[in-house]
């Protein structure tokens, strides 16, 4: 279970099962999934866990009673855990720890109650302590400064109690191995770059990438806006705009409604991309890399739907093929220095609100690239949906029977739509999960102006050519609410700072 869907979903497991069978529950889950063929690594890469330092390796971990042994020495070390110390292990428990202790993946030490207990568990463990151990620092309380000072004495032990875990979440380990992490700060800035383009740095060449999104953004909707169609339009099609209002009166703003849509999500995409590059690539976040490739990796390759559709825009074209060898200088190398630091923890309901946010961020997140996929399906077969057609008192048939390349040319745009609807959705995900930080100001920016972009110009346009379908808008109304509700519950967050 992950912090944000261990406290949000916890009260409510809490109320249907009982507390200590929703424990009981969560931690048995996670041993299952982490038992998969590279469920650990999964997980890890997943929520993008980093590395434990090697100083803290056997001496940073948990300790647990036995009846939760197997599953806590199985789960703790994907979760930043190097030793759980299980305890106390009587003559009645050996065997259960000796099987806890199988196919281990980090040190596991036994508190034996008396010595021969001991003698007997140390085939099957790392190290038996009988008696109260001297090097042993115990956690009572989840706070990260008091965990990183204590660890700063190479000599000691430090331990999170069940107590820490419980009331923290599972993430706990890696906040503080985060907040222990070297950082070489002060970022670098416009002027720290050389005026050669080939000693550029990456993040630089990520942030040229977004700005040029917005750029073709607002090209396309002065287009849409002003002549419709373009040379090459006319071209294709055999009609200019008035033809077009011939074969049918709402076939113009339907086709304004579908590009200006679009253009809308391409600014929401350059903000993202301008986002992750200013605010993550440029202080060495790995994260932000990895989300920026992702995307694009869905983004840019949806440029060959014209292999199924037959219309070939050239100014997408053109784009792309700008773009995209910007987009591959800026993902090609992991970033390496840290140029950030980790605030002071904020006060538990500041975070626990904002874990609720970015539960409700992430979940929007995915029925957006949902629906891109839907509305790519859409544009690659049937082309229209019902309110569509309502829209235009028409059928397919007509339109086809009107001009034979209206449907492909019309087909370009939904499925393009779509596409680039999915590198959207894919990049709110990944920087709702990995970005969701306390401090990090620029992600609720970012995410913030997305929104709008995205948001207003669909909303703007439907209802200025007066295609106000409810059922039609309803995904938007409710995706708009619900990205909302999550910058709210995330601001105080998210632009937490300690003065």
């Amino acid at each position: 279970m992950p912090d944000l869907t261990y406290h949000p979903l916890r009260p409510m497991a809490n109320a249907l099962v009982g507390e200590r069978r929703a424990q009981r529950m969560a931690l048995r889950l996670l041993a299952a999934l982490v038992a998969l063929p590279r469920g650990g690594q999964v997980i890890s890469r997943v929520f993008d866990h980093p590395a434990l330092p090697a100083e803290w390796a056997e001496r940073f971990g948990a300790t647990v009673p036995v009846e939760v042994a197997r599953e806590a020495i199985r789960v703790l070390p994907v979760q930043g855990a190097g030793v759980v110390e299980v305890g106390p292990v009587r003559r009645a428990d050996i065997a259960t720890v000796a099987t806890a202790a199988l196919d281990r993946r980090c040190r596991v030490v036994a508190l034996a109650v008396d010595p021969q207990v001991g003698a007997e568990l140390e085939p099957h463990v790392d190290q038996v302590i009988v008696g109260a151990p001297a090097d042993r620092r115990y956690l009572t309380r989840s706070d990260i400064a008091v965990a990183v000072t204590a660890l700063a004495d190479p000599d000691r032990t430090v331990l999170a109690t069940p107590a820490v875990l419980i009331d923290a979440g599972p993430n706990w380990f890696n906040r503080v191995i985060e907040a222990a992490q070297p950082t070489a700060p002060p970022p670098p800035t416009l002027r720290d770059v050389p005026l050669d383009p080939r000693r550029w740095p990456a993040w630089l060449w990520g942030l040229l990438v977004g700005i040029g999104m917005i750029v073709a953004g607002i090209g396309a909707a002065v287009i849409t806006l002003g002549p419709v169609l373009l040379w090459y339009d006319r071209d294709y099609l055999g009609t200019d705009v008035e033809g077009l209002h011939r074969i049918n009166h709402h076939l113009v703003h339907f086709l304004q409604h579908d590009r200006i849509t679009m253009a809308g999500n391409m600014i929401a995409i350059g903000v993202l991309y301008t986002g992750l590059a200013w605010g993550g690539l440029r202080l060495g976040r790995v994260w932000a890399r990895n989300a920026y490739l992702v995307s694009g990796l869905i983004g840019f390759p949806t440029l060959f739907y014209f292999l199924v559709i037959g219309f070939v825009e050239p100014l997408h074209v053109l784009a792309a093929a700008v773009l995209f060898p910007m987009f591959l200088l800026a993902v090609w190398h992991k970033p390496t220095t840290r140029h950030w630091t980790v605030p002071p923890q904020c006060p538990e309901p500041v975070r626990r609100r904002a874990l609720v946010g970015q539960l409700v961020m992430i979940a929007t997140g995915v029925g957006v690239f949902i629906g891109g996929v839907v509305i790519s399906t859409v544009g690659l077969t049937f082309v229209f949906v019902p309110t569509d057609l309502r829209f235009m008192h028409t059928d397919a048939d007509t339109l086809k029977a009107a001009n034979a390349h209206l449907l492909p040319f019309i087909a370009h745009d939904r499925a393009g739509f779509g596409g680039a609807l999915m590198a959207t959705a894919v990049a709110i995900v990944l920087l709702g999960l990995w970005g969701w930080r306390q401090g990090e100001a620029w992600v609720w920016w970012t995410l913030l102006g997305a929104t709008v972009a995205g948001s207003v110009s669909a909303l703007v346009i439907h209802f200025f050519i007066h295609y106000t379908a409810f059922i039609h808008l309803l995904p938007v109304y409710f995706g708009s609410a619900a990205l909302a509700v999550a910058l709210i519950l995330g601001r105080p967050y998210l632009m937490y700072r300690d003065d």
